[in-house]
């Protein structure tokens, strides 16, 4: 990136720039010296790449805002003006320079904070914000996130500053003034994707700064990668995704213990913006426990449940394609499961597990409900949030409890997604010490458990992660890679998608499957969707054209690197199998 400024050149007479520090192609970040000696930071906009609300007869909105600001915990403007380089125009504003780092950065430096240095740290954020909401015009931040909160050490202590005003507005700003692909998509309020700001918005963004701040990773957050965040596809993963109650598991695999806590984050995290916080007042009182939160507009996290049930569906004539899977699913698993009296008196034992792998989106949990539905057996769906426990044994009872349930409603699938976070490995040296209990204890249980009329399905999409213990004959029999669908499926893929819409009389599939190599199955499922919206907006039928449109505006989801990691660690799993079957063949001599 070519910078704009040079090293010792002079700003407005008085800023001697010292060095880059960071910028894009709108903003560019620099550390300046002034006449007076003192350090200071210049941020500089290209004029010309900014939205006009941007801007006000004076100048920057950014700069009319913070001139009228002064608190301890928001950034301090000294000035701000325009300046002229390689005849082009640039709007510059000079802050107090903060001497320390970001709250983004202290998290991936030292990991995640405590609840109890987390909340205080988010009170004084909160009383920032409150300056704002209770100024005159009512101004809302709309771009609260980690990298925009600044601890200053200055004065050997970590005094948090809450920076990046460039898309604060007056309350009574246009609505659909925020430019919001430019904002931090797992910190944006619903609303705001609607164009409206309010103080529940800042709110809604606060929330998601602490649960952060907490567990590592934002509220229902999604592993894409950054470009993918302005796609519709992204955010109709984001809107899906929070349906789902949070997550409070944290990253030493324990839930977190404080109910109130966990209750003020869900109510300041809420979708319906009737059940958040109204306030920053009531968001405080919360945090400092001056208020008792219960039931109505709060959500109890999940408590282990293990209702187990006969799945209804159209089983495997619902997987559009994937031949070779259905017919080894068929043959291997099914038929030992249905005839297991033939299968006994030949002396082949009966398939313990299964372990589906392979990149996200490839269909594990689809696949694995329409084997339910075929096999006809019972039903237990589990996620690590499910079993795992606060409590010192807890977590080992839930495990047997689940069992023991289906048992008591055999035969039975019990099907456990991420089963990487379930059972991660203990040779892992970063593994929490307390985690090994549960970890031995489902393989306890899972050793065997044909014999008791239970077959375990296990779903990951990273298998090096899983205990090797678990892939052991007797627990996990077959190890089956679920690679993005080849042609054939595909092909079939678009007509079982389409095959209820309006589509063109004597509409090609088969150009559309040779477009999409390497798409996987939700990516197929997305580009039908947007071929039927832009259809529906034309109200005209879904043509080959619409569809090829729809390809060529969306890029695989799994990159061509990922899928070469995934195949190097099918035959390295391969490898390990054929080693265990030979392994099994009879010694002669010592």
């Amino acid at each position: 990136m070519e910078k704009i400024l040079e090293k010792k050149q002079v700003v407005n007479d008085k800023y001697e720039v010292q060095f880059f520090i960071d910028g894009t192609d709108v903003c560019e970040k620099y550390r300046v010296k002034g006449n007076d000696n003192k350090t200071y930071l210049l941020k500089l906009y290209n004029s010309s790449k900014l939205s006009r609300y941007s801007f006000t007869n004076e100048g920057l909105l950014e700069a009319e805002i913070l001139r009228q600001i002064d608190h301890i915990n928001i950034i301090s403007l000294v000035e701000s003006g325009e300046v002229v380089k390689n005849s082009q125009k640039y709007h510059f504003l000079i802050f107090d320079f903060i001497s320390g780092e970001t709250l983004h950065d202290k998290l991936k430096r030292e990991g995640v904070f405590s609840p109890y240095s987390s909340v205080p740290m988010t009170l004084n954020i909160l009383d920032a914000v409150a300056e704002l909401h209770n100024h005159p015009r009512t101004v809302i931040h709309n771009n609260i996130n980690m990298k925009n909160i600044s601890l200053d050490y200055s004065k050997n202590s970590e005094k948090p500053i809450l920076t990046g005003f460039n898309f604060a507005r007056y309350i009574d700003s246009k609505s659909n003034s925020v430019d919001i692909e430019q904002l931090s998509p797992f910190y944006i309020a619903p609303e705001l994707y609607n164009g409206v700001f309010t103080p529940q918005s800042d709110v809604f963004s606060l929330g998601a700064l602490l649960y952060q701040m907490i567990f590592g990773i934002p509220p229902w957050y999604l592993e894409l990668p950054e470009y993918q965040y302005s796609d519709d596809k992204f955010k109709t993963l984001l809107f899906d995704k929070r349906n789902e109650d949070l997550s409070f598991i944290m990253p030493d695999f324990e839930e977190l213990d404080d109910e109130h806590l966990k209750e003020t984050i869900v109510k300041a995290l809420s979708i319906d913006v009737e059940n958040r916080f109204k306030n920053i007042k009531e968001f405080n009182e919360a945090l400092n426990r001056r208020v008792i939160l219960e039931g109505g507009s709060t959500k109890k996290t999940k408590q282990v449940s293990t209702k187990a049930e006969v799945k209804q569906g159209d089983g495997f004539s619902a997987i559009a394609g994937m031949e070779e899977l259905k017919t080894l699913l068929y043959n291997d698993v099914i038929k030992a499961l249905n005839e297991q009296e033939l299968y006994a008196s030949y002396g082949v034992s009966i398939p313990n597990g299964m372990l589906l792998y392979g990149p996200p989106g490839c269909g594990k949990t689809f696949i694995s409900e329409r084997f339910a539905e075929e096999v006809g057996f019972n039903f237990v769906e589990l996620k690590p949030s499910d079993i795992k426990s606060k409590y010192i044994n807890a977590t080992e009872e839930n495990i047997g409890k689940i069992f023991k349930d289906a048992i008591d409603k055999a035969p039975s699938i019990i099907f456990i997604d991420e089963m990487d976070a379930v059972v991660p490995s203990r040779e892992e040296s970063d593994l929490h010490h307390m985690h090994a209990g549960p970890v031995n204890e489902l393989l306890a249980q899972m050793s065997n458990c044909a014999e008791k009329g239970i077959f375990i399905i296990a779903a990951t999409n990273r298998p090096e992660k899983i205990d090797p213990a678990i892939l052991r004959t007797g627990r996990l029999d077959r190890i089956i890679y679920l690679p993005p669908p080849d042609y054939e499926a595909r092909k079939a893929m678009f007509e079982l998608y389409l095959k209820d819409r309006p589509i063109d009389l004597g509409l090609d599939y088969e150009p559309l499957a040779k477009l999409t190599n390497n798409f996987v199955s939700s990516d197929i499922k997305f580009i039908v969707d947007e071929a039927s919206r832009f259809a529906l907006k034309k109200k005209e039928r879904i043509t080959k054209e619409i569809v090829i449109n729809a390809i060529e505006n969306l890029q695989p989801s799994v990159s061509y690197k990922d899928l070469q990691k995934y195949e190097r660690l099918r035959d390295e799993l391969e490898d390990k199998q054929r080693g265990k079957q030979e392994n099994k063949k009879p010694t002669i001599g010592f």
